[in-house]
């Protein structure tokens, strides 16, 4: 047999995806949470405009460790599709396509994501 010059395919278990591309498909992610969690939001906002008492029912579940997960979710998925939303917009105008502002720039959608929702988890517990 001949010896092939053609490169070989990285192998999945070896082969680590840029920042970029796992910041692109949790943007994607990020959006579709964004979507169903402002369904329940809605029906959150329904309950009270309807009645104390119907919103006062779901208070149990808003306080419950899934409700908080959720709070917590949403909240962060909001941010972070702002943040990486924000990058996308520089990229529409031709600017930050650097390598190195590319990662940059991921790395700092996540951080301030992270710090945002931090901050309103803190004065959302604080209230």
């Amino acid at each position: 047999m001949s010896s092939s010059k053609h490169p070989t395919s990285p192998h999945l278990q070896i082969y680590r995806l840029p920042l970029t591309a796992l910041l692109s498909i949790t943007h994607r992610i990020t959006g579709v949470v964004l979507a169903l969690g402002s369904i329940i939001l809605v029906w959150i906002l329904a309950a009270a405009a309807n009645s104390a008492a119907y919103y006062q029912a779901m208070i149990p579940h808003l306080q419950s460790w899934y409700g908080q997960l959720f709070l917590l979710g949403f909240i962060f998925s909001l941010y972070l599709h702002f943040c990486n939303g924000l990058r996308h917009l520089f990229w529409d105008a031709g600017y930050g396509f650097e390598l190195e502002t590319v990662d940059l720039t991921a790395k700092l959608a996540i951080v301030l994501a992270l710090i945002l929702t931090v901050a309103t988890w803190a004065v959302a517990g604080a209230g």
